[in-house]
Parts: C-alpha cells; structure tokens; sequence
C-alpha cells in the first residue's frame, strides 16, 4: 500500500455548489493503515476516486461534530458495507459521536435488517465500535499513536487537532480553530501540518451572497484561522510542509491559490501547498534518525 495523505474534500462549511469542492474530509495511509479524518458530505465518493476499496475501511476519526465533519459518517459506514465490508471498523470521535452512528442505525433500520436477512451480510451494528475520545492519546497500536489536543472553536467545545505519528513521521490536523498558539508546539517538527485557513477578502463577500450577515461574520472571525496566522503556526512549529484545507471561501472564483499563497508568504516561506479535493501527497519515507520533537 502506498503511504500518502489525500484532501478528499477542502471546503470549509456545509454548502456545496454546482462544480465547487465538497466539504472536510482527508485519508491518511500510513504504517498498513487507512485512517480516514473527518466524513464531510463527499467522502464515500472521494475514497473511491482515490481509489480505495470501501471494504477496506479501518480507522475514522471525527474532530467535532459540526455538520461539514460528520454528515456522511453513517453513509460512508453503509455504503462500505454494501461493498462489501465485512471487517471491524473503529471510529473515534468526541463525545455526541455514538449518538450519531446510533440514530443513523435506527433511521436506516428497515433497510438493515433487510440487507442482513435478504443478501446474508454481516450486521453492521456488530462490525462498528465507536469511541469517545478527549485531549490526549486516542491510539496507540501497532507502531501507530494518534494523538488530540482540543482547540478553540466556539461555540463548539469539543473539537480536536490531531497528531498522527508513524516511524518518527508525524502528520498533523488543525481541525476547525480559531487562531490557536499551542497548536503550534502540539505540530512540533511535523513532516505535514494540515491547517484550516480563511481569506479576508473572500469572507466578506461570502458574507454578502449568504445573507447572514454580522452573526456568520462574527462566528468566522471568533472559530477560524486566516491564512497568515495558519502561515504563523507553521513557521513557530517548524514543520516540514503546510498544506491550506477547510478553506473559507474554497469556491470564489476570485480567489485563486494565488491568493492563498500571498496571504500565507507573509509570515511563512516554506513549503506550502493550497488543498484541493483530490489533491495527493506521498508521506516520507521512515527516518529513524529524525527528530519529531
């Protein structure tokens, strides 16, 4: 299996527009691992187009519950299993996340007990284990920790950044923040820090086609990071790469990753790649003699 981290959708926020990206989703494949990092409207399809087999699905982790992170969690789960999934698949998520997976079990309970009874498949409600996780280490197995540092996304209380660590090679998400210091030390040395990032220029006229007006504004500004600050994280963490994700507007034609580039040039000059759904990137190769911290 190739390791490589792959966007499966880069668009901050719920909404999708006709040609425009699909909302939060990523695929980590590291160490024999598929870790699949937030399940945004998108991501069954994103998976396969990144060709991965469903019945191959191992790992989700869920960062927080908003709509855009964990709207296709279930779907995702299901179709797997009418692909053929007949594997355990563990999720962790922040507390709230059973209740997700049990009230789409129940909604989709008709359809269950017939595909059990009717095709002979495995029941999915036996296959899925759910756990509720808090800062801290979330797994630790087979060469494998991930790790969660919970960061500041109100009103939103629990949502976590996550730190994946594999052979000394470190991959880490912000996850939804507003601009958040710690997260730099949390992304120490990273080979990739993935960062959430708004565009000032593009958040007013969101603003303005959306209709919300003051209260979207002043929600974006108090639980999202512009750009320059995602550029600061990466500078006082040292990584390796900073790739630009949940990106806020990630569908203004008028924004182009030009633009992204320049706002993050002002506090960040190292390698730096715009996300985009689709967008694959090769993990490095183990180095034992790196230093992570």
């Amino acid at each position: 299996m190739s390791e490589r981290l792959v966007i499966l959708g880069s668009k901050g926020g719920p909404a999708i527009r006709p040609g425009g990206p699909s909302p939060t989703s990523s695929l980590v494949e590291i160490g024999g691992r598929r870790v699949v990092i937030d399940c945004g409207l998108g991501v069954s399809r994103g998976l396969v187009e990144a060709g991965m087999a469903l019945s191959a699905l191992d790992l989700i982790v869920i960062t927080h519950l908003h709509s855009d992170h964990v709207l296709e969690l279930g779907p995702l789960i299901h179709t797997a299993w009418t692909a053929g999934l007949k594997r355990p698949v563990r999720v962790f998520g922040p507390v709230g996340t059973k209740a997700v997976w049990d009230g789409f079990c129940a909604s989709l309970r008709y359809d269950i007990n017939l595909r059990i009874d009717d095709e002979g498949r495995p029941d999915i409600r036996e296959l899925v284990s759910i756990t509720e996780f808090g800062a801290g280490v979330v797994l630790e197995e087979d060469g494998l920790t991930i790790e969660a540092l919970r960061v500041e996304h109100p009103p939103v209380t629990e949502c976590y950044a996550l730190r994946l660590t594999h052979e000394r090679r470190v991959i880490v998400f912000s996850a939804d923040t507003a601009y958040f210091p710690p997260l730099a030390a949390f992304a120490r040395a990273a080979d990739i820090l993935v960062h959430e990032a708004m565009h000032p220029d593009g958040v007013d006229r969101l603003v303005e086609r959306t209709g919300n007006g003051a209260r979207l504004k002043a929600h974006l500004i108090a639980s999202h990071t512009m750009a320059a600050d995602a550029g600061r994280i990466a500078r006082d963490a040292g990584v390796g790469h900073l790739v630009l994700h949940h990106l806020v507007p990630a569908d203004d034609t008028e924004i182009t990753a030009l633009h992204w580039t320049e706002q993050v040039r002002t506090t960040w000059d190292g390698q730096l790649t715009i996300g985009h759904d689709g967008l694959t990137l090769p993990l490095p190769a183990p180095n034992p003699q790196r230093k992570t911290a």
